[in-house]
């Protein structure tokens, strides 16, 4: 078990490893949301391209019109 300096120097050490990593979780949850370009007007659900907004849109909303920006995407 560390004891005086060498526990002092650990806990300076994780208190470090701890904020980098409570930084990171923060820029990818930002990177994630930010990928999120499309919003599907049926169920408002957000897809990050036009392929997969596509698929997404002919397999949950079959019955509904494509919508404009869809019709000349390649699936």
């Amino acid at each position: 078990m560390a004891r005086g300096q060498q526990k002092i120097q650990s806990q300076q050490k994780n208190a470090k490893k701890q904020a980098e990593m409570k930084k990171s979780s923060i820029d990818q949850k930002k990177a994630a949301a930010k990928a999120l370009n499309h919003t599907c007007p049926v169920c408002k659900t957000q897809v990050p391209d036009l392929k997969t907004y596509k698929q997404h849109f002919e397999n949950k909303h079959p019955k509904s019109p494509l919508p404009q920006e869809l019709i000349d995407v390649a699936a």
